[in-house]
């Protein structure tokens, strides 16, 4: 449980929609910029070609992503601000965790780091899709906009990486 004593000095307590929208989408850039770091380091593993393809083009859609959520702090008249998303650093804590468990077995690392992907890609259609009923309830059009474009790329991502996987596991399996 958190203390809320605990809290940094930068978060203030959250007294409307507004504000909660905000501290949410400063959490998702933190998120973004995580993700799109522990996926750069996913290239340097030993990743099989569908693998490296599907991360090598959300790497790309990442930094799209991370721009769109800049243009939305933009809109809203706000800086671009990180404010630490635990969940993000969990995830990419254990993706980590699982990379250094199975890195002597390149079909456990692939079958690893793509349910590694999977899980961050559900974290963020929900959270996207709650920053943009937020966005929605705020009549911001725009923002609206940005949101659902990073939203659609994460869905069509999450969808790449699940038929993917089956074939992983047969992979591993073979590999024993």
């Amino acid at each position: 449980m958190v203390n809320l004593q605990e809290r940094p000095s930068a978060i203030t307590k959250i007294t409307n929609l507004q504000e909660k929208f905000h501290y949410e989408l400063c959490g998702m850039y933190d998120a973004e910029c995580r993700f799109l770091e522990s996926q750069q380091m996913m290239l340097q593993c030993e990743l099989n070609n569908q693998l490296r393809s599907l991360v090598e083009t959300h790497i790309r859609e990442t930094e799209q992503q991370i721009r769109n959520l800049e243009q939305v702090f933009s809109t809203i008249g706000q800086q671009p601000k990180r404010i630490n998303c635990d969940v993000a650093a969990a995830l990419v804590s254990e993706g980590q965790k699982c990379l250094l468990l199975t890195s002597d077995n390149s079909s456990l690392l692939n079958l690893s780091l793509a349910g590694a992907l999977a899980k961050v890609e559900n974290f963020e259609v929900i959270s996207y899709q709650g920053l943009i009923t937020g966005a929605e309830h705020m009549k911001q059009k725009e923002v609206v906009k940005l949101l659902q474009q990073n939203l659609q790329q994460e869905q069509q991502t999450a969808q790449k990486i699940e038929q993917h996987i089956p074939q992983l596991f047969q992979e591993a399996s073979n590999r024993k």
